[in-house]
């Protein structure tokens, strides 16, 4: 049977450890069509279980046994498939699931050790390996996408790889696959959670019009003001930040010099390209002020705020 005998999935993001299983069994099922595939769980999986399956059949055919949650076998158990997978059957696919971390390491050691085929996939914690998988699934679907446009995309679906796989599918589907930031507003605008910073990048780049749009879009739909208001201060400080940042720092020294991660600097130098000194002054005393009004001091605070949004997009022109 074609495929490794051994194989440990370590992670817990969901999606990639169901497609990195997927792929196992795919590989498997490459050779023999008919093969069984059997979920375990250690719940399910009564001593004896193990050698039982893997005990040659009477009917032939080849299987692929997948132990999800192998972090909770106990430890007869974990020896019985330590056991076994010294001396694995030959018409059997073993994949082993463990989340990672410390409890069940024994049984990961002990795998590693028996050259057992390891894949990692563990959460994607950082913004660059969510912006890569977007771009990758995009990819696969037959589409292009920037970095600036997935990025986007993270703001306004969220982190939940399954919710933005969906995301990418339909990106291409509904744009033939060419998915750039007007499609993912399009699609996409009217998240709470990040119709603030959307309002924000807008103004901070100069686009009056669809700024004033995204703010009132994200009123419409329940933001607090208080919110909006946080996120265009956000925005102009940022540009202050790094655009005051020394002139030769670079990478991770820019990075750890203003507590930035170096996607988000990336972004704002791009963004302060059409920006001057005074034109940040001014930016930064218009945030202060439209955070005093919208905290108590303005009557009708969606007017403070869009004031604010026109004064930010005026000093941009500054010089």
């Amino acid at each position: 049977m074609s495929g490794e005998a051994l194989n440990l999935i370590v992670g817990d993001e969901e999606l990639l450890v169901e497609r990195a299983v997927g792929e196992i069994v795919a590989e498997a099922r490459a050779a023999d069509p008919e093969l069984e595939v059997i979920d375990l769980v250690p719940g399910g999986l009564e001593p004896g279980r193990l050698a039982e399956l893997t005990s040659p059949s009477l009917f032939g055919g080849g299987k692929v046994l997948v132990l999800r949650a192998a972090q909770d076998l106990g430890k007869d158990l974990t020896a019985e498939v330590l056991a076994y997978a010294k001396r694995p059957a030959e018409d059997v696919v073993l994949v082993v699931v463990h989340h990672g971390g410390a409890k069940g390491k024994a049984l990961v050691d002990g795998l590693t050790k028996l050259k057992a085929r390891k894949i990692a996939r563990p959460k994607l914690t950082k913004m660059g390996d969510r912006v890569a998988f977007v771009r990758e699934e995009i990819r696969r679907s037959g589409g292009k996408v920037s970095q600036d446009a997935a990025r986007s995309l993270i703001d306004a679906v969220g982190n939940d790889l399954r919710e933005l796989a969906a995301a990418c599918s339909q990106l291409v589907a509904d744009t033939g696959g060419r998915v750039d930031d007007a499609a993912v507003a399009r699609y996409y605008r009217g998240r709470a959670e990040v119709s603030g910073f959307t309002v924000a990048d807008k103004a901070i780049e100069g686009q009056l019009a669809d700024a004033l749009e995204q703010l009132r879009w994200a009123l419409a739909t329940g933001v607090a003001p208080v919110l909006i208001v946080s996120a265009l201060a956000q925005g102009v400080r940022g540009l202050a930040k790094v655009g005051g940042a020394p002139r030769g720092a670079r990478g991770a020294a820019l990075a750890k010099e203003l507590g930035m991660p170096p996607w988000k600097i990336e972004r704002v130098q791009r963004q302060l390209r059409g920006w001057s000194g005074n034109g940040v002054a001014r930016a930064l005393s218009v945030v202060a002020e439209a955070d005093a009004q919208v905290k108590g001091g303005a009557a009708d605070p969606a007017y403070a705020l869009e004031k604010a949004v026109g004064a930010i997009v005026a000093a941009r022109a500054m010089r």
